[in-house]
């Protein structure tokens, strides 16, 4: 090795600091006959996939419902009246139902979009351009009324106990498209209401949580990949060091007999060269044509942001990425979405991510991508229809609120299930988390009654013993 000669522990010191700095990704082809057999290898589904893939747009704190896209014309009717509910979190406190709340009608107005008719507010101009292409539930509803256990049951279908991310069981499931990137790429997630729990693997193989870039609240410049560049060395020295490794990591894989956390360690040190060796161009969006960031507002004082992170979403899609999530929220206590006294707040929010939205609707259609790739936009659950302490703002709603599906395998310009008149609980064909669950791994060719991991006695799964697939909003 001309002369580089080190300890093991040495070896294991500097790839655990340096594996992003290995850039002679080319030669790694030649070498993959003497790597462990890759854990992220595609893998079949249970029957024939309508989609490849998914993007969430997760709306971290939940906005309203009846404020974006189910219009309840009730609300300017009896404006101001009081009337009793049964609200979530007054029952979870003292357990008393038929508590008097004081309706309160949006302060935006609706029109009517699409072929489809659509109602949308002004808040959404310009993805109401684009109802055509989606698959409205206005009948979710889920469990936990405060957002950490809320939140942590979007992600994990679970409200206490630590269970995978729906991306860790889709990149367990499934693996990655492409052998140089992960799976599960999570974009600027939130810090709380679950933090790492919500990306994490949590007793499915390390292989298989997700990779973060950049963080909830911080500049879209910053969600990069740490560490690419070591000066210290040359590539060719580097590439030497990562092949002594891998004899090394070959004779102790030999020795240990199948220790499959040797194996998933060793695994995501290579996987770390080939993702850091592909990242920097993948996530480079101004590879993009001045016309493509303007679709994404990235031209844009209040969008760019958003408009980068949905733009670097599109690419490592289009790239091989199965799970894709993207998280608009804030490093701070409250999630953004989260107008308990400040309903017209929502108008800042969604300015930062309408064009953005509508932009990444728009360029996967043009590349052909929507066709296989599935798009969720969603939260941990929507808002209340009346007033909260008869203040300017709603509470958290768990009983009734929508979300919607755009692309592979959904009808477009669709409206599934119903909430009431007030928009308050859902009534018709009523679609739990776990149903919606259920419904993107079938989208993806998965059973999700047989997606199970056997750990500590017992066969796990995402949507734990229930769940019901929405045939009728599939195409």
């Amino acid at each position: 090795m001309n002369g580089i000669f080190f300890s093991r522990r040495q070896a294991l010191q500097l790839a655990s600091c340096g594996f992003g700095s290995l850039a002679l990704s080319g030669m790694l082809a030649a070498a993959d006959a003497a790597s462990v057999k890759n854990p992220l290898a595609a893998k079949r589904p249970h029957y024939q996939a309508r989609a490849k893939r998914v993007i969430f747009l997760f709306m971290q704190g939940g906005p309203s419902q009846v404020d974006t896209f189910d219009y309840k014309p009730i609300l300017e009717k009896r404006h101001g009246e009081k009337m009793p509910f049964d609200d979530d979190r007054v029952i979870a406190n003292s357990g008393k139902r038929g508590s008097e709340q004081t309706l309160m009608q949006s302060p935006w107005k609706f029109r009517r979009y699409g072929e489809c008719g659509q109602p949308v507010s002004e808040l959404f101009p310009h993805m109401a351009n684009h109802v055509d292409k989606m698959c409205m539930i206005h009948s979710m509803h889920t469990e936990g009324v405060a957002h950490g256990p809320a939140t942590l049951f979007l992600h994990t279908g679970a409200t206490n106990f630590v269970r995978p991310s729906i991306g860790s069981w889709i990149s367990y499931a499934l693996g990655s498209e492409n052998d140089n990137l992960p799976a599960f790429v999570s974009i600027a997630p939130s810090p709380g209401n679950g933090g790492a729990r919500n990306y994490g693997n949590a007793f499915l193989p390390p292989i298989h949580q997700g990779t973060t870039l950049g963080s909830a609240g911080r500049n879209a410049e910053e969600a990069k990949v740490r560490n690419l560049v070591n000066k210290s060395l040359t590539p060719k020295q580097q590439f030497e060091q990562f092949e002594l490794l891998r004899a090394i990591n070959a004779g102790q894989t030999a020795d240990a007999q199948g220790d499959k956390e040797l194996e998933a360690v060793i695994s995501s040190y290579e996987l770390a060269w080939r993702f850091q060796n592909n990242a920097p161009e993948i996530l480079d969006v101004t590879q993009e044509t001045e016309a493509t960031q303007k679709m994404y507002g990235i031209d844009q004082k209040d969008t760019k942001d958003f408009g980068m992170q949905c733009l670097m979403a599109r690419r490592l899609a289009e790239s091989g990425v199965r799970y894709i999530q993207v998280t608009y929220g804030d490093s701070g206590a409250n999630p953004a979405w989260d107008q308990h006294s400040n309903l017209p707040k929502h108008a800042e929010h969604a300015k930062k991510v309408d064009l953005p939205i509508a932009g990444l609707l728009q360029d996967l259609a043009q590349r052909g991508l929507l066709e296989d790739t599935l798009v969720w936009f969603g939260a941990e659950f929507g808002r209340t229809p009346y007033s909260q302490n008869n203040g300017t703002g709603r509470d958290h709603n768990p009983s009734g609120f929508t979300t919607w599906l755009a692309g592979a395998g959904v009808k477009s310009g669709f409206k599934y299930g119903r909430s009431d008149e007030f928009g308050h609980q859902a009534v018709e064909n009523k679609t739990h988390m776990h149903d919606l669950h259920a419904t993107l791994l079938h989208l993806l060719g998965v059973d999700h009654k047989q997606l199970t991991y056997s750990f500590s006695g017992r066969n796990f799964r995402l949507t734990d013993v229930h769940g019901e697939v929405a045939h009728d909003i599939l195409s």
